[in-house]
């Protein structure tokens, strides 16, 4: 009984300890303690009994992963190991570009390179090829996306001007 009750637990305890130290090795040397320690329970004391360790080793298992679960994120101990940078936010956009004029620092074809406010800006035009050096007007950000377009165009949404003839 000393046996299964010992592979039991160093099982439990090696699974534990997987969550702090890299490489999976303690997990795995922990998974095979717990199967050894179920078969020894079976082999030893037979079907009935082993059944019993194996419905206590899954509520434990179960009931421990809650409680870690619930504790240790909020822990002195994992802090050492939770990021508190913010993931995702990679702060590329650049809406105070919106409006800006510029020129065309390489071909746009459909992207390339403008100077804008004195700065190289990675730009996108709306599809038409503008040469470089040509004015360019940004009409749009999205997200890291500057689009622009060449200041002699006008915009394809714009109403036409009518004039009369007298």
């Amino acid at each position: 009984m000393a046996l299964v009750i010992t592979l039991l637990v160093v099982g439990a305890i090696l699974l534990l300890l997987e969550t702090v130290l890299p490489g999976m090795i303690a997990g795995i040397v922990g998974g095979c303690c717990l199967i050894a320690g179920l078969v020894m329970g079976y082999v030893e004391f037979g079907a009935s009994i082993g059944t019993w360790i194996l419905f206590a080793t899954v509520v434990a298992m179960v009931a421990g992963f809650a409680v870690w679960a619930r504790y240790f994120p909020e822990s002195r101990f994992a802090r050492a190991f939770i990021s508190k940078g913010v993931t995702g936010d990679i702060r590329t956009e650049k809406p105070e570009l919106l409006h800006q004029t510029g020129t065309a620092f390489t071909q746009l074809r459909p992207s390339g390179t403008a100077l804008i406010n004195g700065q190289r800006v990675d730009v996108v035009t709306e599809g038409s090829l503008i040469e470089k050096g040509a004015p360019i007007k940004v009409v749009a950000t999205e997200g890291m996306r500057v689009v622009v377009r060449a200041l002699s165009e006008q915009p394809i949404h714009s109403p036409e001007i009518k004039t009369t003839h007298t």
